[in-house]
């Protein structure tokens, strides 16, 4: 099967910008990853969570509002093609969450559900006897899980690539 690109299927169904997709964790640079996956739909059945769906051209794409990513490898390991590298790099993927100014803290309405589901407590609030809490994600200590996307009652947290704090690994 020829490679895929991206920007131009997106050209050839009408969007002049490709959108910006996560892959599975531990997935190769985007490029190469989508010349070497073949959309077999192994990691998308394997995944423990049904975060990993079929995308665009059938390329697997994790949908964090369906729910997390346990970082649980399932889906390297099904995998019968080379798109995944997990032992040269240190975190799974560079995103992490990001929240929007329509999160209620930000809108004086208490709410603190994101912060609720971090484990690994990387979205912590500032209290004053002013204002609600209002939320901050530690950008270096979030791993990318995206708990607290699906949880978010007016969707205002997302995933997005940081490669400032984080090493790269999906490259668009």
């Amino acid at each position: 099967m020829p490679p895929v690109d991206p920007s131009r299927r997106a050209l050839l169904k009408g969007r002049m910008r490709h959108e910006s997709v996560i892959r599975p964790p531990w997935s190769i640079p985007e490029r190469a990853f989508t010349q070497l996956c073949t959309r077999c739909g192994e990691c998308v059945s394997a995944c423990e969570t049904q975060v990993i769906v079929a995308g665009d051209g059938g390329f697997p794409e994790v949908d964090f509002k369906l729910g997390e990513c346990t970082f649980c490898q399932t889906c390297v390991e099904v995998c019968p093609e080379p798109i995944f590298d997990v032992r040269s790099q240190a975190s799974p993927w560079s995103h992490v969450a990001t929240i929007s100014q329509s999160c209620l803290g930000f809108q004086g309405v208490y709410c603190k559900s994101c912060g609720e589901v971090c484990e690994i407590v990387a979205i912590r609030f500032t209290f004053n006897s002013m204002h609600v809490p209002e939320p901050e994600v530690d950008t270096d200590a979030c791993n990318g899980c995206g708990a607290c996307v699906q949880l978010c009652p007016v969707q205002a947290v997302e995933m997005k690539c940081d490669t400032a704090s984080k090493v790269t690994v999906n490259a668009s």
